[in-house]
């Protein structure tokens, strides 16, 4: 059973999160927070699987709602629920923690597969999806404390050179099959390099492992 918070300051929405989701045989409401205050004392006290966050809440906003919920190491995993096309912050958002994002028009079996793929440690958002995300926005975010370039990088100096070389292509949006056929690799040797960049670099997903490869300047937004 996936033990599921709402994040949203609008009642209406939280409603018809909660419908969809109790409507399935392996979802349960945990809560529902109107703010990301509530959002984030309610992660501690319920320990949900999964958190619904909105971005735009009054008082703490769903970003930084995220962060605090990832500092403090909790198991629960994030996922965005966000106007994607009005929101530049759903990077940042993403740069916070958050697992992956979903427009608030996707079609509720999107969203129930959403849950379910955060729930089970997968990130929602593509790799090409996510590539357009962090093409898009990332020149548009307020700056922030730069990561250690890769030579640099404490988290990267335990990756072999093939791990490198994948954690770059990850980078660039390539799928797992992608990488299998440019770099004539079998795709279960490919998910073996991938999980041990994960662990080695301490990315919770895939997202995160992408935008670690931003901060390091192992690819650039303009990299094609």
């Amino acid at each position: 059973m996936t033990s599921v918070l709402i994040a949203d300051d609008q009642p209406m929405q939280r409603f018809g999160f909660r419908m969809l989701l109790e409507s399935q045989d392996d979802m349960t409401v945990a809560g529902e927070a109107g703010d990301g205050i509530e959002a984030v004392r309610l992660v501690g006290h319920y320990r949900p699987d999964v958190v619904l966050m909105d971005i735009r809440m009054p008082g703490l906003d769903g970003i930084e709602a995220t962060r605090r919920i990832i500092a403090a190491g909790a198991a629960t995993r994030v996922l965005i629920v966000t106007t994607f096309d009005l929101d530049a912050y759903a990077y940042e958002g993403l740069r916070a923690g958050a697992s992956g994002f979903l427009v608030k028009d996707a079609q509720p079996e999107e969203l129930l597969a959403g849950v379910r793929a955060v729930a089970a440690g997968d990130a929602v958002v593509a790799p090409s999806l996510t590539r357009r995300l962090l093409d898009t926005y990332l020149h548009r975010m307020p700056a922030s404390a730069p990561a250690p370039r890769a030579e640099n990088n404490p988290r990267l100096s335990s990756l072999t050179d093939r791990e490198m070389e994948i954690l770059t292509v990850i980078a660039q949006g390539w799928t797992n099959t992608e990488i299998a056929g440019r770099l004539h690799l079998a795709e279960s040797t490919v998910k073996t390099h991938v999980s041990r960049v994960l662990a080695k670099t301490g990315s919770r997903d895939r997202i995160q492992a992408v935008i670690l490869g931003y901060d390091t300047g192992l690819v650039s937004p303009d990299h094609r």
